[in-house]
Formats: C-alpha cells, sequence, structure tokens
C-alpha cells in the first residue's frame, strides 16, 4: 500500500533549513493496522502528512497504492484526499462541524461528491456505536465520542487508507482503549489499511507493528509475535512485555540507530564509540574502554 525510499522533507525559510525527514525508507502493506511512535520533532506528523497528500515530499520516493505522490498535480491531490484517503485528527475541531448533528456530519462528504446514498452515514454511525446518538448535537457528546463521529466521517467515501494523528489525545485511557479497539475492528472487518501517529508507546500492545522515528529516520521495528486475538485469549498468561518482539533498522548505507535505553544499560553515556565484535555468528556491541572513552 506505502512504499517510502530515501523520503527527505526539507522545510526552508529565508535562512535556515530544517530537515524534517532525512531519507526514511518504510514499507506499509495493504490491510495492515501500524503505529508509528516517536517524540516530538521526530518527523511522525511530518510523513503522516506527506501521506495525506497535505504536503509534498522534497526527495526521494513515495508511491500510495501503485501511484507516485512526487508526480502529483493539485488535482491529483486533490482527488486523493477525496477518494483514497480519510483522517482523523486528535483537534475535534479539524474533523466536525459544531452545529450540526452527528448524522449530519457523516452526511455531509457523502452529499458533497454527489453521492444520494445517505443511507451510508447511518451505517458507518452503527459501525462505530453512536446509532444512538444520531440526532445529537455536538456538544451533547463526549469527547470519546465526538472521535467515533471523526472515524465514521472519515470512512464516508469508502478510502483504501486511514490515516490517524494522535487519535487518543484527548480521551481518557479507557475511551482511548474502545478507541484503539475500533480500528482494530474495522481494519479486520473492512480490510482498511490503517496508519497510526502517536507519541504513546502503550499503542505498541494494540497494533501489529511499530515503527519508531528519530531524527527523521525509521530507527526500530517491532513486530507482534503472535495474533492480537491469540494474545487476549491468554491474557491472563501472558507477560504484556513481551507481545512484541524488536528490531533495529539498517538503512542502505549499513547504519545502525540503537535505543538511547539499550546503550545506557551497557554503560554508554557520554561517547559516541562502541567496540564491535563478531563471535559464534553474532555481531556484538559494547562500551570503549576507559583509555577510548578519554581520548
Amino acid at each position: 500500500m506505502i512504499h517510502c525510499e530515501g523520503l527527505v522533507k526539507i522545510y526552508k525559510t529565508a535562512d535556515l533549513e530544517v530537515f524534517a525527514l532525512q531519507g526514511l525508507d518504510l514499507q506499509i502493506e495493504s490491510g495492515e493496522l501500524m503505529a508509528i511512535i516517536g517524540n516530538s520533532g521526530s518527523g511522525k506528523s511530518t510523513l503522516l502528512n506527506m501521506l495525506g497528500g497535505l504536503d509534498r515530499p522534497t526527495a526521494g520516493k513515495l508511491t500510495v497504492d501503485g501511484r507516485d505522490m512526487l508526480k502529483f498535480k493539485e488535482r491529483d491531490f486533490v482527488r486523493y484526499k477525496r477518494e483514497s484517503v480519510g483522517f482523523v485528527w486528535q483537534n475535534n475541531a479539524r474533523n466536525l462541524i459544531p452545529y450540526l448533528t452527528a448524522l449530519e456530519n457523516v452526511e455531509l462528504p457523502i452529499l458533497l461528491t454527489g453521492s444520494r446514498k445517505r443511507w451510508r452515514a447511518k451505517e458507518l454511525l452503527d459501525a462505530v456505536g453512536l446509532s444512538h446518538r444520531a440526532s445529537n448535537k455536538l456538544y451533547e457528546l463526549s469527547g470519546g465520542e465526538q472521535q467515533r463521529v471523526a472515524i465514521a466521517i472519515a470512512l464516508a467515501n469508502h478510502p483504501k487508507l486511514l490515516l490517524a494523528d494522535e487519535p487518543t489525545g484527548s480521551v481518557d485511557s479507557r475511551m482511548a482503549n474502545q478507541i484503539l479497539d475500533l480500528f482494530r475492528e474495522l481494519n479486520r472487518t473492512i480490510g482498511i489499511t490503517v496508519v497510526i501517529v502517536t507519541h504513546d508507546p502503550e499503542l505498541a500492545k494494540k497494533v501489529d507493528r511499530v515503527a519508531a522515528i528519530r531524527d527523521g529516520k525509521i530507527s526500530s521495528e517491532m513486530l507482534r509475535k503472535r495474533s492480537y486475538a491469540e494474545e487476549m485469549a491468554e491474557l491472563e498468561q501472558e507477560d504484556e512485555e513481551g507481545t512484541h518482539v524488536e528490531y533495529a533498522v539498517l538503512d542502505k548505507a549499513g547504519r545502525l540507530q540503537v535505543p538511547s535505553n539499550y546503550l545506557e544499560s551497557i554503560g554508554v553515556k557520554n561517547s559516541n564509540k562502541l567496540r564491535v565484535e563478531l563471535g559464534e555468528g553474532k555481531i556484538i556491541l559494547l562500551p570503549p574502554e576507559e583509555k577510548e572513552k578519554a581520548e
């Protein structure tokens, strides 16, 4: 569904260039449910904006559903955003019109395409568990219910790709779990590809793959060992910390980003050097000797 290769994004001002992405490589399969995590400024929101057609890459390769987005003209971006991708934002003001009911909010994007299939809006509200709130105005809905309406809107035009930017950032943990379960259910029943951007590592327990961004590049990935359903069935016996296997990601030059907490655990804090040894088919990383640290 998504192929990024050497993706670069530079923001320019009068006398300054900021590299938001620095040669990012990423592949996302059709029908996958994954999360992209990273600290503020890591580049995760920049990536999401480019996947959604809201921003154009500076260099590299970006294809979504077989289409080369670096070759898109303005009309291509308009069509792509209307027909191929759905957005869910953390800020409900970007998703919803306050003076409309929940049903009218979902009907609006359907009517704007010229379709008269208003019944689809009722189906979508039912799919997100809000058919009983169809006639309520937004101020009568909780934050979590508003976010569910936003998800229904994002699905209104049958997108192949659903992008969510911090979708649980403005709700409590109980509602956050319900929203994440809803994403998983939609992914399973509709087969839609879902990419969630978040700073919350707890999200890893709900998705199949987590890619971590550091300094504008994918630095590591975590892959689920077993299916989520299997793990839920064995929840009482399952060690929550053991649900995923973590991988570091090599770029094409053979460079490796090692998480800082791993480095600190072997005593590497104030050095940019590591000892590398090869033994028994393994590459072993060790802290530098005291003499090397001093140098």
